[in-house]
């Protein structure tokens, strides 16, 4: 109340105050950061170490299983799982929540370090990059040309569009996905080595004799340091085909005469295709400080200033653009904002008829979401998807802040009091009940800071943003409204008979003033019966029939309401968050094990041909296709992109905005057709969304089960038991194996004693064996110098692919210089074989996983049936660990938070509401109205088609915010009229016929101005959707519970009450203990 009489003292301070809100709320939009998440702080960091040839088994040996045992000694370490391809080797190190990540990492790194004592010679340092949301990329800035091979793409992006990276802030350079370095390459003819008796190891002992890196020295003559340096490197690449080759000691041969030589790209790894030609695109990824909105717009500003820098056929564009999932989110609270304050205004011009009063809650609204905004900037929060769900959240309820105040001042204006006065009793009046329901209010949301992981982090910046709100909120309704009702609105009921003043003993206790009021109220003596006046007296026939069937009512009530939200609440579906029908989506596709890399480039065409025919080629905006694996030299695209190898392909997908369809109907029709015209080939849709992706912490599918267990052979094994028993839920699709555990080898098995007899080294055929299969650049490094850019490239021996094209070509590979025989054949036994293409492990124990993918389903009914499934197989054998992970360990972690939130929320509400009534029996009333809102908000949410996730589950919980507001108010008053009349059943029927306006204005205008949000129409509806119903259908259920129901509540609960407080205090006149103070003189 002193806040209510400071601000009628002091209306300037107050205008004062609220300009300052708005002015640095105003600022606060211009400057706070726009983001897509919140800052979720995972606690995970990545360690990608490259070694280019080495097999899975290799990188599990040499480096995995080094690392695992090194990576233990880091403090706060909770898991650690690697993933071992040919070349490299993926660490993810996952910690436990409150870990000082900056310690972890240096940690990290420290041991890293010291683990390359114990790795093959030539091993680099690792890459080591700490995982968050903004690791992932926010879209694709893409080179295409219709002229330049994909290499010199590559070059053109590594010199000049990703070292201008650094003139845009926070702007992360990642390297270049689709192209492979420019590299000299010293391609040797095995025929015409064999011809000259030369190995191709020769050829490399002789470009690294002709071609090496040497400083320069310096010679002082006379007064000057001259620099001295030699021709030791090659300066033109032709010149690479006089380097004489030996044999015997006698220069007979040149390197031109055995080998062609090529300004070309290193082996071919794999591809980026961009509507099915080849590209190259680097990912954009940000700062974990960084803006997303402000990197990407700075980003598309800085294009034609990139483009100037390329050649004139070498196109770039920015596609993907994630940011806009976020700004249209923006723009959603904005419109909703807009029509929430213009529909609650209506709403009190239907009630009040009153235009000024209307136009005071209308300027509220506005005012409490900008001074949101700036109180968000300082608790260093910024504008998500989570802080933009509580804005839009808190709309409703400021409409319930406001209207309430403006209802009750029209209601002590019709008690004929003037005008200042009518203003002060109705904000006193109300002032504590409306501290009261803050407090609930924020009681909800409270759990919010004891959340842990994932959960914790989506909702406290929920909970802030709608607790800011709502205090700017109450500090208005206290301060600012009742100083413009005293400024701008009418009284047209007061009674000017008081010309002199109105008296205070005219005023009577505040008991007194509600049964002048309610006299006035319901006899309509000092105004014609209105249609709501009409109403009332309608809505009171029915509630004096209710109220003598009150325990019976209550009773079914009771029984009904919690027995529906329990059934609701078993039969819903459950996601972590609502489905989004984008009109993108990301589909890898898994040919035969060891597929060739062309070979996977045409599936790859072919899959695409296939959608184009379903869509229609005019419906596809972009495409956008890696193929294959990553380059051993970008050891950091796998984190952002994992490729097994040669047979995979992951193709991104985004429809035109015109183009309308479900897009689980559109998967279904393209798994149909690539299964009949490419049978062979696996296909898994994974996520695109980066909410997906981070919520499903790594996993590529909904549902993903880990089999963990020694014996590889029997975790396959085990793992095709999961796939038949899965096979008996027919909504899941794309059921495989995710890894690659049939992969075709050549096996060579050296005779060491027969090489021996022949003079032949195990060097000499591992080096030759190198550069005939792969590069020589993994056993021995060679540099040139472009002298017209001054950039150094690799140069590298190997033979032609085309050439080593059978088993044979393999056998006859030379292995002993100046020899025409033995070759590899003569020294080693060569057959085919198979091997696993990926090595996972979890710590050092082999895992697989069994992925699939749901169809028309819930994540939540999956779970449960998948789960069943697995129980259904019985025990595992022993040693073997099976278990769910990824989004479904999210959904249960989630809702088991949110779950034991909200009746954490309940309890502390039930007891501030007992000790405001000093009454845990009128606290009971008061929550009474709760199972209607569940109820009600589980049968709007389940009837329209939505899930329970956390975006109904806040709705739900605000909705439970919203009723206990309403139940506040009405039972506040009948317990004050019940105290000095002593009749329940009339303090009851009084109570709601005072308050059956305002809850129903309130109601309907949050109902109303929910209804966009709830429609889904806007951009980025689906997202929001179901909050928007989990509130109406909370709302509409919880106000007949309040009108209805809690009426008879409080007549059964208090109908025997005393009306004596519960006070113990002697002096105290409302106690039974009370001692008149005569009594203590004459003591």
């Amino acid at each position: 109340m002193g806040m209510i009489k400071g601000a009628l003292q002091k209306p300037i301070t107050i205008l004062v105050i609220v300009a300052g809100l708005f002015f640095f709320g105003i600022n606060a939009v211009r400057t706070i950061k726009i983001d897509i998440f919140p800052d979720l702080n995972l606690p995970v960091i990545y360690v990608s170490h490259p070694y280019g040839g080495f097999t899975p088994n290799q990188m599990e040996a040499y480096f995995g299983k080094q690392y695992v045992n090194l990576l233990l000694f880091v403090s706060g370490v909770k898991s650690i799982e690697t993933k071992n391809i040919q070349g490299l080797t993926l660490i993810k190190v996952t910690f436990y929540e409150g870990t000082n990540m900056a310690q972890a990492a240096a940690e990290v790194t420290s041991y890293t370090n010291r683990a390359q004592a114990s790795f093959p010679q030539g091993s680099q340092p690792p890459f080591i990059l700490r995982f968050d949301a903004s690791t992932l990329p926010v879209g694709q800035l893409v080179l295409s040309s219709a002229t330049r091979s994909n290499n010199e793409l590559l070059d053109y992006a590594l010199v000049y569009v990703r070292s201008s990276f650094t003139s845009i802030p926070g702007l992360v350079a990642p390297a270049p996905f689709g192209g492979n370095q420019r590299t000299i390459l010293i391609k040797a003819d095995p025929n015409l080595l064999r011809a000259h008796n030369l190995t191709p190891d020769q050829v490399v002992v002789a470009l690294r004799e002709n071609n090496q890196n040497t400083p320069a020295g310096n010679v002082r003559i006379g007064d000057y340091n001259y620099l001295a340096p030699s021709n030791t490197t090659i300066k033109k690449v032709q010149d690479f085909g006089d380097i004489p080759l030996y044999k015997n000691g006698i220069q007979t041969v040149f390197m031109k005469d055995v080998a062609t030589i090529e300004d070309g790209a290193d082996i071919t790894n794999g591809y980026a295709l961009i509507n099915g030609k080849r590209s190259v695109y680097l990912p954009i990824t940000k700062s974990a400080t960084a803006s997303t909105w402000d990197v990407v717009q700075n980003l598309k500003k800085a294009l034609p200033r990139f483009q100037a820098l390329l050649p004139e056929d070498v196109k770039l564009s920015f596609v993907f653009d994630q940011s806009v999932y976020v700004i249209n989110a923006v723009k959603s609270l904005a419109e909703e904002g807009a029509i929430g304050a213009v529909l609650t205004g209506l709403m009190v011009l239907l009630f009040l008829g009153d235009k000024r009063g209307a136009l005071i809650v209308i300027l509220t609204i506005p005012t409490c979401i900008i001074s949101a905004i700036f109180f968000l900037s300082l608790a260093h929060q910024t504008i998500n998807i989570m802080t933009l769900s509580g804005l839009s959240l808190a709309i409703g309820i400021l409409v319930d802040e406001s209207t309430v105040t403006i209802e009750n001042i029209h209601q002590h204006f019709d008690m004929g009091k003037p005008k200042a006065l009518a203003i002060w009793d109705a904000c006193k009046e109300i002032a504590f009940p409306k501290l009261l329901i803050l407090f609930c209010i924020l009681a909800v949301f409270a759990p919010a800071f004891t959340m842990n992981g994932i959960p914790g982090a989506l909702f406290l910046p929920l909970a802030l943003a709608i607790g800011f709100s709502m205090i700017v909120s109450y500090f208005l309704a206290q301060t600012f409204v009742p100083i413009m009702a005293n400024w701008i609105m009418i009284n047209k009921h007061e009674d000017h008979s008081h010309k002199d003043g109105f008296a205070l003993e005219d005023e009577g206790e505040p008991w007194e003033q509600k049964e002048k009021v309610m006299k006035s109220v319901l006899e309509h003596k000092d105004h014609k019966a209105t249609r709501f006046d009409q109403f009332r007296d309608s809505f009171m026939r029915l509630m004096e029939r209710m109220l003598p069937k009150r325990k019976l009512l209550v009773t079914i009530y009771l029984l009904g309401a919690f027995g529906l939200a329990f059934l609701l609440f078993a039969t819903i579906g459950r996601d972590v968050l609502p489905k989004v029908n984008s009109g993108t989506f990301q589909v890898r596709l898994r040919a035969a094990d060891g597929t060739r890399l062309e070979r996977t480039e045409l599936i790859a065409v072919k899959a695409q041909d296939i959608l184009g025919d379903i869509v229609g080629k005019n419906h596809i905006a972009i495409t956008s296709t890696f193929v294959g694996s990553h380059p051993s030299s970008f050891s950091t695209n796998p984190i952002y992109l994992f490729m097994a190898g040669p047979q995979e392909a992951v193709m991104q997908v985004s429809l035109t905005e015109d183009y309308k369809t479900n897009l689980d109907e559109l998967k279904e029709k393209f798994r149909q057709r690539m299964a009949r015209q490419l049978p062979d080939v696996k296909l898994s849709f994974e996520p695109i969304e980066l909410t997906d992706k981070i919520l499903s912490q790594g996993s590529p599918t909904p549902i993903e089960i880990a089999i963990t267990g020694k014996n590889k052979k029997q975790n396959v094994d085990y793992a095709f038991k999961v796939i038949d028993k899965l096979k008996s839920i027919n909504y899941l699709r794309d059921v495989q194996i995710g890894q690659s555990f049939n992969y075709p080898t050549i096996d060579i098995n050296i005779d060491r004693q027969r090489a021996a007899q022949l003079g032949v080294g195990l060097n000499d055929i591992s080096r030759s064996l190198v550069a005939s299969t792969s590069s020589s650049r993994f056993t021995e490094k060679n540099n040139w110098i472009d002298e017209k850019s001054n950039l150094s490239y690799l140069v590298q021996v190997q033979v032609p692919e085309y050439q080593m094209a059978s088993l044979n070509d393999v056998r006859e590979i030379p292995v002993l210089a100046n020899q025409a025989r033995p070759v590899l054949g003569d020294v080693a036994d060569v057959k085919t074989g198979t091997t696993f293409g990926e090595n996972d492990n979890v710590g050092a124990v082999p895992t697989l996983s069994v992925t699939a993918n749901i169809n028309k389903k819930d994540l939540g009914t999956a779970t449960h049936d998948v789960q069943k499934a697995l129980d259904g197989l019985g025990d595992p054998p022993r040693g073997l660990k099976v278990e769910l992970r990824g989004l479904s360990q999210t959904l249960t972690d989630t809702l088991n938070s949110l779950q034991g939130g909200l009746l954490v929320a309940v309890l502390v509400i039930f007891l501030m509401l007992a000790a405001n009534f000093q009454s845990f029996k009128m606290s009971m009333v008061v929550l009474s109205t709760v199972p209607a809102v569940l109820f009600g908000s589980l049968f709007l949410v389940k009837i329209t088609g939505a899930t329970l996730n956390l975006q109904s589950y806040m709705g739900m919980i605000m909705s439970v915010g919203v009723s206990i507001s309403n139940a506040v108010l009405l039972i506040t008053n009948a317990e004050e009229l019940r105290r000095h009349n002593g009749d329940a059943l009339k303090s009851a029927r009084e109570a709601v016929a005072l308050r059956l306006r305002p809850i129903l204005m309130t109601s309907l205008a949050m109902i109303v101005g929910m209804i966009p949000m709830a429609s889904g129409l806007g951009e980025g509806g689906d997202q929001t959707s179901p909050l928007g119903r989990a509130v109406i259908g909370g709302l509409i259920a919880s106000t007949f519970a309040a009108l209805l129901i809690l009426p008879l509540v409080f007549a059964w609960a208090q109908g025997n009450a005393s009306t004596q407080s519960v006070s113990l205090d002697p002096e105290d006149k409302e106690s039974k203990f009370y001692v008149p103070l005569h009594h203590h003189e004459q003591a």
